[in-house]
């Protein structure tokens, strides 16, 4: 047996302590590095302007301790929350009742559908009556889940389109009480093609693997946003708001030509500030032309996220992260939006399409 070399032994170990130390395996979950970029920072804690959220979803508003929310709005100032998950029948009367006598100007609820049983005698009647008498008892809008389009079935086991002919009334219902319609129609296109390398939603595919959908689960996601945009188009008296800036945030010149195309179509931002985030001059752009039709939303009710969105909207801030990685990996630049564009977006527009709400809270346009 040779004699061990020393210093060849304590070269190859130096070479393995140095390997195993400096480059150890990471996958993209885990590499989230701190910016080493100086630019000036103004945070936003709270909204320059009083807004209304347009886009909020609340338990058990009949019986809660409201003065818990109000609490935290205050800190944000958010003058109106709306709740969207307002249910309908005793669950509508009663959340209104609490609220009127807690905090009256401060909360609106808005009615739900219950699609079961679509294709039986009398469904669509019965539908439109309960409405009417959810609108009677204080629901301020409808809103409607991403589960018609995606899961909602009628009697005979066929997928209910939007534009289904027997939701019809309904729809034009809405119009005719003067209430607004805001709808959640599939989910962000990438959910729909290839999980790859190429798929810049593949992170959040991996950790929420339900959501991933394809032609035939249950359609092509061109044909459920199309059935939404041909409702839109057979009910130009109703007023809509596309949730989610109708998963068009992405593509701001097809949202262009959608919102020419289509007028009595709103958009909200809930959810999609990290597309806006991601291309200040052209959101920018985008948010003047189109001042009068976008409202703000944020959709999960989590405080600690709002400043992000207040940050974009208000700020020109260059560079700063999102707060969820696996909705996006980018980081953020500020719109830097006037005032007169932030006071529409923030609370003018929602006063013009809902009705019945506080306008002493907000500042005039």
């Amino acid at each position: 047996m040779k004699p061990i070399n020393t210093l060849n032994f304590i070269y190859v170990l130096v070479l393995f302590v140095f390997n195993h130390s400096y480059s150890q395996e990471m996958g993209f979950e885990e590499y989230n590095p701190t910016s080493t970029l100086v630019v000036p920072t103004n945070e936003r804690m709270q909204a320059k302007f009083p807004f209304i959220d347009v886009h909020s979803h609340q338990r058990n508003m009949d019986t809660r301790d409201l003065s818990e929310l109000i609490q935290l709005m205050d800190g944000l100032n958010e003058g109106i929350m709306v709740n969207l998950s307002g249910g309908n029948g005793d669950r509508i009367t009663n959340a209104v009742k609490h609220i009127n006598e807690s905090y009256p100007n401060r909360f609106v609820v808005f009615a739900n559908v219950d699609f079961d049983g679509v294709g039986n005698p009398g469904w669509t009647e019965k539908a439109v009556a309960q409405l009417e008498a959810d609108v009677k008892n204080g629901a301020k809008g409808l809103k409607i889940y991403k589960s018609l389009g995606l899961y909602n079935k009628d009697v005979d086991g066929n997928r209910l389109a939007i534009d289904d002919i027997r939701l019809d009334p309904i729809w034009a219902k809405c119009g005719e009480l003067g209430i607004p319609v805001l709808i959640h129609a599939a989910d962000p296109k990438p959910f729909w093609d290839e999980f790859d390398a190429d798929n810049e939603r593949w992170l959040e595919l991996k950790t929420h693997s339900r959501r991933k959908r394809s032609d035939t689960d249950p359609a092509p996601w061109e044909q459920i946003i199309g059935e939404q945009h041909n409702m839109f188009k057979k009910h130009p008296k109703t007023n809509f708001i596309n949730a989610h800036m109708g998963w068009y945030a992405n593509d701001l010149g097809k949202l262009s030509e959608l919102l020419d195309e289509i007028p009595n179509m709103n958009v909200g931002i809930a959810a999609v500030i990290a597309e806006l985030g991601r291309q200040p001059k052209q959101a920018h752009a985008f948010f003047v032309k189109y001042q009068d039709r976008i409202l703000f939303g944020k959709d999960s009710w989590q405080p600690n996220e709002f400043p992000t969105y207040f940050r974009v909207l208000e700020t020109e801030d260059e560079y700063f992260p999102y707060y969820k990685k696996y909705h996006a990996f980018w980081a953020m630049y500020g719109l830097g939006l006037p005032d007169i564009v932030l006071k529409k977006v923030y609370y003018g527009n929602a006063l013009k399409l809902i009705p019945g709400l506080d306008k002493s809270l907000f500042p005039e346009l």
